[in-house]
C-alpha cells in the first residue's frame, strides 16, 4: 500500500472500545477500533474482530459480548493490558473492578463511559476478521461528562502504534 491510501483510511473516524466475553468461565477481552450502530429499533450493533484472537473464538461459543468505549484520558498501559497482550497466557481483568452484565460479559468499570451488553445474531466473515452482529440487550453510562477516546487521539496525543491484527494501520 502507498501512503496515499493509507492516508486515505486514516481519514476515517474511529473510537477504541474495550470488548469482553464470556464462555464455560473463561473470561476474555480485547481492544477494537471498529464498533457501529447498524439499527436503532431494535438496537443493533456491529463489530469487527481478528481472526486470530481469543476474544474471537470466545464471541462466537458464546454468541454475546459487551463493549465499553474508553474515556478520553486512558493511559497507555490501561489500553496495551487490553490491546497489546492475548489472554491466552495474561489475564487481563487481574486487579480490576469489573462486574457482570445479565448475559455474562465481563464490564470494566475503570476508563469506560459506558457499555452495551450485546447478543450475537450473524457472523460475515471478511476475510482476516469476522463482523459479529448483534442486538443490543441492555446499556448504561458508567461515567458521565467525560470525552470519549477516539482513535486519531490515540495516535497523535498517546503516541499509540495499531497492534498487528488490527483493522487499521
Amino acid at each position: 500500500m502507498n501512503q496515499n491510501f493509507i492516508d486515505g483510511l486514516n481519514c476515517i473516524s474511529y473510537g477504541l472500545y474495550i470488548v469482553t466475553s464470556s464462555f464455560e468461565g473463561k473470561d476474555s477481552a480485547m481492544i477494537v477500533n471498529t464498533l457501529f450502530q447498524v439499527t436503532a429499533d431494535p438496537a443493533k450493533v456491529a463489530i469487527s474482530v481478528n481472526k486470530e484472537s481469543l476474544t474471537h473464538d470466545i464471541i462466537q461459543k458464546s454468541r454475546i459480548f459487551a463493549a465499553m468505549p474508553l474515556e478520553q484520558k486512558t493511559d497507555l498501559p490501561f489500553i496495551g493490558r487490553f490491546g497489546f497482550r492475548t489472554g491466552r497466557n495474561f489475564d487481563k481483568f487481574a486487579g480490576l473492578n469489573i462486574s457482570r452484565s445479565a448475559l455474562g460479559s465481563p464490564i470494566v468499570k475503570e476508563h469506560t463511559l459506558s457499555f452495551l451488553d450485546v447478543k450475537v445474531e450473524k457472523e460475515v466473515d471478511v476475510g482476516t476478521h469476522t463482523l459479529f452482529i448483534g442486538e443490543v440487550q441492555d446499556a448504561k453510562c458508567l461515567l458521565l461528562q467525560t470525552e470519549p477516546m477516539t482513535y486519531e487521539y490515540y495516535h497523535k496525543v498517546i503516541k499509540g502504534k495499531a497492534p498487528k491484527g488490527a483493522t487499521h494501520h
